[in-house]
């Protein structure tokens, strides 16, 4: 089955696409520490480590798959912003996990895109060995 690609000038219409009721759409405003023209950055509710940091697209969208190739542009370069700013703030950040929850059995609790920017330190695991394989812990170790 063929993936139908939106034409350029429904992509541009897509991106004032909010949802009533939807905690990134419209009730994070006061939190916002970052922005660009398609995404923003909050600092997690609830931390993974100190500043563990949502990027989110400011178009409501379900998930990671469903963001066009500009806002994946846009998340990115903010994901490396925050990074420097992270790291320029905290000397003791020595290295980052990037996080995406697709779906209800992956963990999305939010049904709206957003990727977790968590700051990693020495010794804030016992064996930080295979990182994000962690999520199903005991593939962890390998």
């Amino acid at each position: 089955m063929a993936i139908k690609r939106p034409k350029p000038e429904e992509i541009a219409e897509s991106y004032d696409n909010r949802l009533d009721d939807c905690l990134f759409c419209d009730g994070c405003v006061e939190r916002i520490i970052a922005e660009n023209e398609l995404c923003y950055a909050i600092r997690d509710g609830f931390p993974v480590t100190e500043h563990h940091t949502l990027i989110v697209p400011k178009r409501h969208v379900t998930d990671y798959f469903g963001l066009n190739p500009p806002e994946l542009n846009a998340i990115h370069r903010m994901i490396a912003e925050q990074r420097a700013t992270i790291l320029e703030a905290d000397s003791t950040v020595l290295g980052f996990n990037i996080g995406i929850n697709s779906g209800a059995v992956a963990g999305q609790t939010i049904f709206h895109a957003h990727i977790h920017l968590i700051p990693r330190r020495e010794g804030d695991v016992v064996d930080p060995r295979g990182g994000v394989r962690g999520v199903t812990p005991n593939m962890q170790g390998y």
